[in-house]
């Protein structure tokens, strides 16, 4: 297994601590995730989908969370009594799943929906005002300096 150091990048960055930890969970193999497939798509300039396969599941037995930079998806299936038929071969998963997305600052969950055996998750990225670029005009004018307040000492 490789560790990066990222310690060094520290002294030369501010406000990206998050992100080095980040970084380096991605460089850990995680087998468990899987299942379920999903897609992640751009549907505008700020607006996101996250598409999962959940084959199976109802409403009921899904649940969605988002809190701290971390959004939550857990499907879980309720306990079905034997049946009488017998299964030559199963294909359709009925196991129980947890999958973990980041969220980027200011990314807010806006809907989400179940159709046809999909679960669609929109996404915006809600900029405040304050954050968003803004250009700096400037002028030829050399802007006057400060003039020194002098005191008169009798």
């Amino acid at each position: 297994m490789r560790h990066v150091d990222f310690s060094p990048l520290y002294r030369s960055t501010v406000g990206f601590d998050r992100l080095f930890p980040m970084l380096d969970s991605l460089t850990q193999p995680d087998q468990a995730q899987a299942y379920p497939p999903y897609n992640i798509e751009r549907t505008g300039e700020n607006t996101y989908r996250i598409t999962m396969a959940v084959a199976g599941f109802d409403e009921k037995e899904l649940s969605i969370e988002a809190r701290a930079h971390v959004l939550h998806v857990k499907g879980e299936k309720s306990e079905q009594p034997a049946e009488a038929s017998e299964y030559l071969y199963r294909g359709i998963a009925k196991r129980a799943f947890e999958r973990r997305f980041q969220l980027a600052d200011h990314v807010e969950v806006q809907a989400a929906s179940l159709k046809n055996g999909l679960l669609h998750i929109d996404l915006l990225r809600n900029i405040p005002e304050a954050m968003k670029p803004r250009r700096i005009s400037i002028t030829a004018e050399p802007v006057e300096t400060p003039k020194a307040i002098e005191a008169h000492i009798n």
